[in-house]
């Protein structure tokens, strides 16, 4: 099977496209407004960027009648927001607040979980998500799509500040993501949870290379 999506509707009952790019990490993003609405949503089109120094971004598409999404507005308003990390013990207040709220309605209000505000903005975070990253507005970059829903709106940010909960660090200093099960979209209405890795090293990798892939932005 193929098809060109751009000029066939596809053969399958269900688009396969979101179904293709997975594992999609989820930008559970907090923000607030100028007039002081919180607001909590999650965007599975989120990904970092670079590490020197940490840079991230997400896409967000319109809503059907042209509407832009209240993170982007937030977002270029007060030049913050808060990545959340989304977990499986978190998954039905991540779920309860991809809810198409009015903007005058925060989506902390109906979920079950605790505010605890960011340190270099009045901007809300998950008390109870173990990872979080305060986040600086860079830029937008907007790009039309076929149908207004279809456009999206691309953020750019860079990480000011990040938190994590002492008890998902091991003693050699790594995350224990089988502790924290981070959730992941997939397609249709499916997710996935992370509850076991494994480790695979690159033949031949200098030490530069086990920075780069770890992150770090100086050799020491």
């Amino acid at each position: 099977m193929k098809y060109a999506p751009h000029i066939e509707p596809s053969p399958l009952p269900f688009s396969p496209f979101k179904s293709c790019t997975v594992p999609r990490p989820i930008g559970w993003l907090s923000s607030i407004s100028v007039d002081g609405t919180e607001n909590i949503a999650p965007y599975s089109q989120w990904q970092n960027l670079s590490f020197d120094p940490p840079m991230v971004m997400f896409s967000a598409n319109q809503y059907p009648d042209g509407r832009r999404k209240d993170t982007v507005v937030n977002a270029e308003e007060t030049g913050w927001f808060v990545w959340n990390m989304a977990t499986y013990d978190l998954r039905e207040a991540v779920n309860i607040s991809a809810m198409a709220l009015p903007p005058e309605e925060s989506e902390f209000d109906r979920m079950n979980v605790t505010r605890v505000l960011a340190d270099n903005a009045p901007v809300p975070m998950v008390k109870e998500s173990p990872v979080k990253f305060e986040c600086r507005y860079m830029s937008t970059h907007r790009l039309k799509g076929n149908s207004p829903v279809g456009t999206i709106d691309i953020v750019f940010a860079r990480v000011e500040k990040i938190h994590i909960d002492d008890a998902v660090i091991l003693p050699d200093g790594k995350l224990d993501i089988k502790k924290i099960r981070p959730i992941a979209r997939l397609g249709y209405f499916d997710y996935a949870v992370i509850d076991s890795t494994f480790e695979m090293r690159v033949p031949g990798s200098d030490e530069a290379a086990k920075y780069g892939l770890e992150g770090r932005s100086e050799f020491k």
